[in-house]
């Protein structure tokens, strides 16, 4: 168990996708006729914004000729919590096939954690500030899905809900006229992923075919099949990311026999 590598990227792979997310918002401002004169794709990095707010308040020198512009957006993970609602079997367990060598694999599912999210905008301007929350605030009902690539040697994509849980305001002025103003707006996020642990190997095959026998009577004991339905891949040769179809069967009886899986056949 414990000492076992493996690195599936889910935590990083989820921060990037968080910050994709806010990767495309502009802002524009207009003259007294309606008219767009510029246009500006607001600047995206990770970090606290601690530190976007102690180089705002550095004076330009020689090494630093220009400040730093507003408005901007920073983002960081704050914290990372057990998700005991989501929670699922310990025991159990679903295989799927490696892209890498086709091989099947066993997989724990999934232990559901939530991570969470600050995003911070950085303003001059109030209106400027207005701009990026209402690009982003109509999204959020509360959650946002963002499809992650979870575990990328067996597939495993899955819907991660992005939930804002708030929305904070600050008007960092304090001091003179000299002061640089820097209006804050905090937007507290939680994204409700899965972690998995490592991935076996599996000595168990793919089920290639499925027989289901049905019956009129709804007594499980005494009722007797009267019609099969059978379904395969097409061709059986077929592996699960190829391009296959499906052959399908249908018999009728009146024999009053059970399908035997261990004897394989009628009895």
């Amino acid at each position: 168990m414990l000492g076992t590598y493996y690195y599936h990227e889910i935590i990083r792979k989820t921060i990037i996708g968080f910050g994709t997310l806010f990767n495309g918002i502009y802002l524009r401002h207009k003259d007294s006729n309606g008219t767009t004169f510029s246009e500006m794709k607001v600047p995206l990095a990770y970090g606290p914004t601690q530190k976007f707010l102690a180089r705002l308040e550095q004076q330009p020198d020689l090494n630093k000729p220009v400040a730093i512009t507003l408005p901007r957006m920073s983002f960081e993970m704050t914290d990372i919590s057990y998700d005991a609602t989501r929670k699922s079997g310990i025991t159990q367990t679903f295989k799927a096939v490696d892209n890498r060598d086709d091989n099947m694999k066993k997989v724990y599912m999934p232990v559901p954690y939530n991570l969470g999210f600050e995003l911070s905008i950085l303003s001059k301007l109030n209106d400027d500030a207005l701009q990026i929350v209402e690009q982003i605030l109509p999204y959020f009902q509360p959650a946002f899905n963002l499809t992650v690539d979870l575990v990328e040697a067996i597939g495993e994509k899955r819907d991660i809900p992005i939930q804002l849980n708030s929305v904070s305001f600050q008007d960092d002025y304090e001091g003179d006229y000299a002061t640089r103003r820097a209006l804050i707006y905090t937007l507290q996020f939680s994204a409700k992923t899965y972690l998995f642990g490592p991935v076996a190997e599996s000595s168990e095959g793919l089920i290639k075919k499925v027989i289901v026998d049905t019956a009129m009577d709804t007594n499980t004991v005494t009722a007797k099949r009267e019609m099969r339905y059978t379904v395969e891949p097409d061709p059986i040769t077929a592996n699960p990311g190829d391009d296959f179809g499906f052959s399908e069967t249908i018999s009728f009886f009146g024999d009053a026999q059970d399908y035997s899986p261990t004897r394989q056949t009628d009895i």
